[in-house]
């Protein structure tokens, strides 16, 4: 889970101006990317690429959440965590089930495409990573960002990778396959989340049942 669940010092709950302020530029680059990228992948028939896409919506919301919930109590943040967590698992299944479906009606996406939005939205990514890299520990709704942040640049790499697999093979296989890993990774960092969320509401909780 990290080193902030070794650390006695309570984790980062995102208590800084300089914090806000990155997060509105990551969260502008990534509203930016989820429109540029839904319209490609649309044009290029790509699974892969609208994954992505989705992706980068779901940021955009995970980062508006966490700006709404700083220096809530741990309630609401953990609540809020709950929420993005949730929502990052419905993404996965449903990443997974149009995924499936194409492996029966999609057709064939455009490469070439594929392989410049991929690089367009890992510069994009890199970038944010950049910015969030002092904060990638904290509690479950500062974590939840630095997942979400990493499992884009993830994405952008296997994009473009099934870029190169589509135009190698003619075939749909690589971008499904990549969709498919996609999924997983978004049910992974789901976990991770829902996990963290679930013991800190826990922890907020016990003062009241104390009472």
């Amino acid at each position: 889970m990290g080193s902030c669940c070794h650390s006695h010092e309570p984790p980062f709950e995102g208590l800084s101006s300089v914090y806000r302020r990155v997060l509105w530029l990551v969260i502008a680059i990534n509203a930016s990317m989820f429109l540029a990228e839904m319209v490609a992948g649309h044009v290029a028939g790509s699974r892969a690429l609208q994954a992505d896409a989705l992706d980068f919506a779901g940021d955009s919301l995970t980062y508006a959440i966490t700006l709404a919930v700083i220096g809530r109590s741990l309630l609401v943040r953990s609540s809020a965590a709950l929420f993005k967590g949730l929502s990052l698992l419905v993404l996965g299944l449903w990443v997974a089930g149009s995924t499936l479906w194409s492996i029966w009606q999609g057709p064939i996406p455009e490469a070439h495409v594929m392989g410049l939005f991929g690089i367009l939205a890992l510069g994009a990514n890199l970038g944010s990573l950049l910015l969030l890299m002092r904060w990638r520990e904290g509690d479950a709704n500062i974590r939840s960002v630095w997942l979400c942040s990493r499992n884009d640049a993830i994405g952008n790499v296997a994009v473009m990778i099934a870029a190169l697999g589509v135009f190698g093979t003619a075939s749909a296989w690589p971008d499904l396959l990549v969709a498919g890993i996609m999924s997983g990774l978004f049910l992974s960092s789901a976990s991770q989340i829902l996990r963290q969320a679930l013991a800190e509401r826990r922890e907020a909780l016990q003062p009241l049942a104390a009472e």
